[in-house]
């Protein structure tokens, strides 16, 4: 017999209400995705640019939502209902299957190396779902399938076919690998320099996206090739992030395999 749920007596309506609030603003990524979907089925440039416009928004929801949900208590306020299933639902959608679906769409690999986006589709299924996919002290465990930030760096630089195709692979078995990345907005170490950088990079980001609205729209045929020293530019964060989450893992496996002294 299924126990019927009676909610705390303690907790108001208003609260309660606050709580769904908080959830419904998580779900809003869903709607996000939606759009991303049509966006890539179209398929065009401006198409694609708002593709990516929609995976930012979802990013900014995804790094604020968990902040939002622990402020009102959702987990008290609302036991019966997961939060967290919600989230990962959105972020397989807005941060693997869609992107990838993307680079396929865009044609950025060659032909013959098209199923290394199948390798990487089914290496982060199973990052979603090991245990932990997430430490307690604010670390994802192998490589956190941020395949949209892979997607928009293959879209904007012109990168040869075989080395977005190698990249992708090599990306993907590191979600097999046991180490640590950065989780800033749960307290991850350097979370504070983290977030900042994070917020000068979106920053850039917008810009990019706008240069590029801008270049494509031009009556000019003669117009000067699309500079990418912008890009380049904003580059230092996916590399600052590796670099210091990589430092991070080397670090804890020191630690995990030094040898005890005795006693």
């Amino acid at each position: 017999m299924i126990e019927r749920f009676r909610p705390d007596p303690e907790f108001s309506p208003l609260r309660r209400s606050l709580a769904w609030s908080a959830h419904l603003y998580t779900a809003l990524g869903l709607v996000l995705a939606a759009g991303m979907g049509v966006c890539i089925v179209r398929g065009g440039a401006d198409d694609f640019r708002r593709a990516f416009a929609l995976m930012l928004i979802a990013c900014l929801i995804d790094a604020t939502d968990g902040t939002l949900a622990r402020r009102l208590r959702v987990k008290e306020m609302l036991p019966h209902f997961d939060g967290a299933k919600l989230d990962d639902l959105i972020d397989f959608l807005t941060f693997t299957s869609l992107p990838l679906a993307l680079i396929w769409r865009a044609e950025l690999l060659p032909t013959a190396t098209e199923w290394v986006l199948v390798f990487a589709l089914l290496a982060s299924g199973y990052g979603f779902c090991q245990i932990p996919t997430k430490t307690t002290d604010g670390y994802f465990v192998g490589f956190p399938s941020y395949w949209n930030i892979v997607a928009f760096y293959l879209y904007v630089l012109p990168i040869p076919g075989w080395i977005a195709a190698s990249l992708i692979f090599a990306l993907a078995l590191l979600t097999f690998v046991p180490s640590y990345y950065m989780y800033p907005s749960r307290g991850a170490m350097l979370s504070r320099l983290t977030n900042f950088l994070g917020g000068v990079w979106v920053v850039l980001l917008v810009w990019i996206l706008w240069s590029l609205g801008v270049k494509d729209r031009s009556p000019d045929p003669s117009a000067p090739a699309q500079d990418y020293s912008l890009t380049l530019v904003s580059l230092f964060y996916p590399v600052y992030y590796m670099i210091v989450s990589w430092g991070i893992s080397i670090e804890r496996w020191k630690r995990t395999h030094a040898p005890r002294k005795q006693k």
